[in-house]
């Protein structure tokens, strides 16, 4: 257990990576590991690597080299929601004697259990949902005995970020209910992707589980018909400031940038804001996106708020 998230991502790389190592990342992945591996870990450590599209495997297995050390990737990548097909990358991982590291945020255990799948390490932000109330901030690293006693020893002693002991108490209160609400986040996203992918007034909607999602039959096989995760991308129709009008207006969805939280959260980012925004969905690039994270509130009482939201900012749905 780490400080945050990204210390615990940070501890991979640094433990496991050295100057002349190449590494295969996903071109869609959290902002601090694009800068990672995008401008420090090469400027100042001489790591190489090369960003590629994770669902083009032909394109992964293309950008192996032989001191190709590590592949990482988010199981469902944010913002866009595309999924990663582990088993298939850790194939091509490991016969190329590279590891495979996955941010599983987005998808906690019981949905999803990356070990399983192959994956060397798989990380947590814990401050999302296995903590669960927005209070407490931590991540996490898994994997088999000896790496993790190595990652302990090189990036948790010798460079610290250890978690708190109160924040290891507050997620480890929190863990406990974590299959309940998960059950309840994943049931919910559902529903309330469906309505908005029906709205005339929704530009688009990207969430595994709409059977319009480009990996939505890879997402059913893998994370075996438990959900989709809780997390969805979408935009209503029109510029920045309706997007920020429509945001405005929500009254039961929170406008805050973290996820995994007992409460519903929003944000709106513009189609230009973003490191490696050119590697999104040309829809995304249009519009720019509202990421949603749903909590636990009532199925209806969300739609009703979104529902609201979209008549106050556009008017009426004409059908």
């Amino acid at each position: 257990m780490f400080s945050t998230g990204v210390a615990a991502l940070h501890a991979i790389f640094f433990t496991f990576l050295k100057s002349g190592d190449h590494v295969v990342v996903s071109d869609v992945t959290y902002e601090a590991v694009a800068r990672l591996f995008g401008e420090l870990l090469p400027q100042r450590y001489g790591i190489e690597t090369t960003f590629v599209d994770i669902s083009d495997l032909p394109s992964v297995q293309a950008a192996m080299r032989p001191n190709t050390k590590l592949v990482h990737v988010e199981t469902i990548a944010n913002p866009t929601t595309k999924v990663a097909d582990v088993g298939a990358l850790a194939a091509i991982a490991h016969a190329r004697g590279a590891m495979l590291s996955i941010d599983a945020t987005f998808s906690p255990p019981p949905m999803f259990r990356g070990l399983e799948h192959g994956a060397d390490f798989v990380a947590h932000a814990l401050t999302k949902y296995i903590n669960g109330h927005g209070d407490a901030m931590g991540g996490a690293v898994i994997g088999r005995a000896g790496l993790i006693r190595q990652l302990k020893n090189d990036a948790l002693v010798d460079v610290g970020g250890a978690i708190s002991p109160f924040n290891a108490w507050l997620i480890v209160r929190g863990s406990i209910t974590l299959p309940l609400r998960l059950a309840k986040h994943l049931s919910t996203a559902q529903v309330v992707a469906g309505f908005l992918d029906q709205d005339p007034r929704v530009a688009f909607v990207a969430f595994p589980g709409l059977a319009s999602h480009p990996q939505h039959d890879l997402a059913s096989r893998q994370f075996g018909g438990l959900g989709y995760g809780a997390v969805m991308a979408f935009a209503v129709k029109g510029g920045p400031d309706l997007q920020n009008r429509f945001v405005a207006n929500l009254r039961l969805i929170t406008s805050a940038v973290s996820l995994g939280h007992d409460a519903s959260l929003i944000v709106h980012v513009g189609s230009d804001t973003r490191r490696g925004s050119k590697c999104y969905p040309e829809v995304f690039q249009k519009f720019g996106h509202l990421r949603l994270s749903i909590g636990l509130e009532d199925p209806v009482d969300l739609i009703a708020d979104l529902k609201a939201g979209l008549d106050d900012t556009m008017g009426p749905a004409v059908v």
